[in-house]
């Protein structure tokens, strides 16, 4: 089990869908970077920190970093950001499409296939 997927499972069982939902399309969308819990969270790392996540008491916390929150500020309209912040309620369902475009647009970015 990864360090990833042992944070999951110590997570609270309402907080898990949202976790594993977001672990695996990071996993998808960067198979070569490494996994590690960084700041208390888990993170995916390739030449630097790609990407972290975590969970909070009410939402789910993404952090894909400042640049890419920018580029998207219009399409995260509907949530609480922050600098390099996005909050998912844990009531609502993961926007799965915005998460993979943010992702992708964090991998051209950095020049990551």
């Amino acid at each position: 089990m990864s360090v990833i997927e042992q944070y999951i499972a110590a997570a609270d069982k309402n907080q898990q869908p949202h976790l594993n939902t977001i672990y695996h399309l990071i996993k998808k969308q960067l198979p070569t970077a490494t996994e590690q819990i960084k700041y208390g969270m888990p993170t995916f790392f390739e030449n630097g920190n790609l990407v972290h996540f975590g969970a909070m008491k009410n939402h789910l916390g993404f952090y894909p970093t400042p640049d890419v929150i920018v580029h998207f500020l219009d399409d995260l309209e509907p949530y609480q950001t922050s600098k390099g912040a996005v909050q998912f309620p844990y009531q609502e369902s993961l926007p799965i499409d915005l998460i993979d475009r943010m992702i992708d647009y964090r991998k051209k970015n950095l020049n990551i296939s």
